[in-house]
């Protein structure tokens, strides 16, 4: 088992969370229950697979949590293209940072569950 939270991984997701809940904030009211609640719900699991994850007993288990971690983030990136087309998020700056904290937290994702061995 791991400590999940001495992981950088789960650690800059969580701080994504908090970001995307902060922007989701300012989203059109007739979304609270469409893409506002898919992409909190996308964003929160990816910290959550990866704790699930590392409570589990063997790096085969854990492995399978961080893809679906992974999974979450493609999600999650996929939607905020989408509220971006939609101009929900209206700033580049923010849609570029939270595009490159996506990117930023997939390719952790990745190399802890490389270092895991598959």
């Amino acid at each position: 088992m791991h400590d999940f939270k001495k992981l950088n991984v789960w650690q800059k997701s969580r701080q994504l969370v908090k970001d995307i809940y902060e922007v989701t904030q300012n989203f059109p009211k007739e979304e609270m229950y469409g893409l506002t609640s898919q992409i909190r719900r996308s964003a929160v699991s990816i910290p959550s697979n990866i704790a699930e994850g590392c409570g589990r007993e063997t790096d085969k288990d854990t492995s399978h949590f961080m893809t679906i971690a992974m999974g979450s983030s493609f999600e999650l990136e996929t939607q905020v293209i989408l509220a971006c087309d939609l101009g929900y998020i209206g700033s580049k700056v923010i849609v570029t940072d939270l595009w490159n904290r996506i990117d930023e937290v997939q390719k952790m994702i990745d190399g802890f569950r490389k270092s895991l061995g598959k």
